[in-house]
């Protein structure tokens, strides 16, 4: 038996949310807005909440700082059933926050990084991710950190019984480097949206990326975004369509799909299941404000489906 079902390593801040800024105040004036809310923030612990919120067993390692705002993450942790054992607390930075300022046509942001500028993934307890069933893998950044990914790959593959996910997300230097092909055989579930698979691999579509990539990925999930998902495994295609609902922030979707397809795999279920798993935690994730606040449980996630089906 392992200790965990899923451990997470990466970033993690607090999400401080002003919905309906349509404008700036200028200097020497004051606005007032009728909603600020306080969240917990980062792709890696959106993730692993939602891991939480499903009836699983997740631990994540990270870095918080000692801090009020530390305090809320861990207090938040502990009600979402995550494991909080490895969260270090920094001793040189405070914890990380992004101001979200929102309206209906777009978000701006303004971030201190705090102590995600001590993401290492050097710092990785390899004995914890062998007490795993499986490891969620982000924060990749091209040829800056390459080697290191495909160095715990390598590592995590020589373990018992533990598989990985790895969400590529977006490269933000514009790199795109095609490098990332080296690390597939050493992924179990490679998950990326439409715009980053084409960036990738070049090709024209998502469909023809997902091929290409699955050359030597054994599950390649891409994310749709209102076209649903698709993935391929064995040289099969399968396609799910999203779910429709109003959308009141899209923050942390994509790191919602992945906490629903991967517990859909972690039960067992079949590639479509998992796929409509994943669209129904990314769409409920939105109906409210915060990465994490719409994110069902296990019971309202398979009901929402079962309702969506009919």
């Amino acid at each position: 038996m392992k200790k965990w079902d899923v451990y997470v390593y990466g970033d993690i801040n607090i999400d401080l949310v002003i919905p309906g800024v349509e404008k700036f105040p200028l200097p020497g004036q004051e606005d007032v807005v009728d909603i600020m809310n306080t969240y917990v923030g980062g792709g890696a612990a959106v993730f692993t909440l939602g891991i939480g919120k499903l009836g699983l067993n997740p631990v994540f390692q990270g870095t918080i700082g000692d801090d009020c705002y530390g305090k809320f993450i861990r207090d938040e942790f502990h009600i979402k059933n995550v494991d909080d054992t490895l969260l270090a607390t920094s001793s040189m930075n405070k914890t990380g926050i992004s101001i979200s300022f929102t309206n209906e046509k777009d978000r701006s942001f303004l971030t201190y990084r705090g102590t995600n500028d001590e993401i290492d993934l050097s710092k990785i307890d390899l004995e914890g991710v062998g007490q795993s069933r499986h490891i969620h893998v982000t924060g990749y950044a091209g040829t800056k950190n390459h080697h290191q990914y495909l160095e715990l790959l390598r590592r995590v593959k020589d373990m018992n019984e533990v598989t990985v996910s790895f969400d590529l997300g977006w490269d933000d230097a514009g790199e795109w480097y095609q490098g990332i092909y080296e690390l597939f055989p050493y992924i179990d579930v490679l998950f990326m949206n439409e715009t980053e698979a084409i960036h990738y691999s070049r090709k024209q579509t998502a469909i023809d990326a997902a091929l290409d990539f699955s050359q030597t990925c054994s599950l390649v999930v891409i994310k749709l975004g209102k076209k649903g998902s698709m993935a391929i495994k064995n040289g099969e295609i399968y396609e799910a369509c999203a779910y429709t609902v109003k959308a009141v922030d899209t923050t942390g979707a994509g790191d919602s799909f992945n906490a629903g397809f991967v517990y859909g795999f972690l039960k067992g279920k079949s590639v479509e299941e998992s796929l409509k798993c994943g669209n129904g935690c990314g769409a409920l994730s939105v109906t409210q404000l915060g990465g994490n606040t719409g994110f069902p449980q296990e019971h309202e996630l398979l009901e929402f489906i079962s309702k969506q089906e009919r």
